[in-house]
């Protein structure tokens, strides 16, 4: 998939946003919801709670293709994730990332019978770090289109491969 080096630039893209739109297949429909990380570092695979009887839960074992996006408009940050979606009930794992904010959506605690953990193994992606200050890109897109070419908007670079 990609080197740890590459693992932890996508993590520093993704940890400040922090919310993630979770993307499923339900039937010939794509349907997403935004999605909360838990974890404090990345290893090629993503840690969201989830209820175990909710509608994406049924989606990803239908049909475990998942992709989750980040987005950070105002930094010019973008990352797409593809990867095998897993919905899991691991005591120590819910144990591990249990939170306050988690508690909000678990009133019952993290001993709920619903409480669960999605597991997304990413296995291919793409990111978009055009960070580069306005005044920057204005001028890359002036020169660009004197020149009859394509601007250099930043780094994008695709990863990994399928399954």
């Amino acid at each position: 998939m990609s080197s740890p080096e590459h693992k932890q630039k996508i993590w520093q893209m993704i940890k400040g946003i922090g919310t993630g739109m979770l993307s499923t297949r339900h039937g010939d429909d794509l349907l997403s919801r935004p999605m909360t990380l838990v974890q404090d570092e990345y290893d090629g695979t993503l840690w969201f709670f989830t209820d175990l009887d909710s509608d994406k839960v049924f989606e990803v074992e239908g049909d475990n293709d998942v992709n989750v996006s980040f987005s950070d408009p105002a930094n010019d940050v973008y990352v797409s994730l593809t990867g095998i979606g897993k919905p899991i009930k691991d005591k120590a794992l819910i144990d591990k990332y249990w939170n306050g904010f988690v508690g909000v959506w678990f009133p019952e605690g993290k001993d709920s019978p619903n409480v669960g953990m999605l597991e997304i193994k990413v296995n291919k992606g793409e990111h978009w770090d055009s960070s580069s200050s306005k005044m920057v890109k204005s001028y890359k897109m002036a020169k660009a289109k004197l020149k009859g070419e394509m601007p250099d908007m930043g780094e994008h670079e695709a990863f990994g491969s399928s399954k």
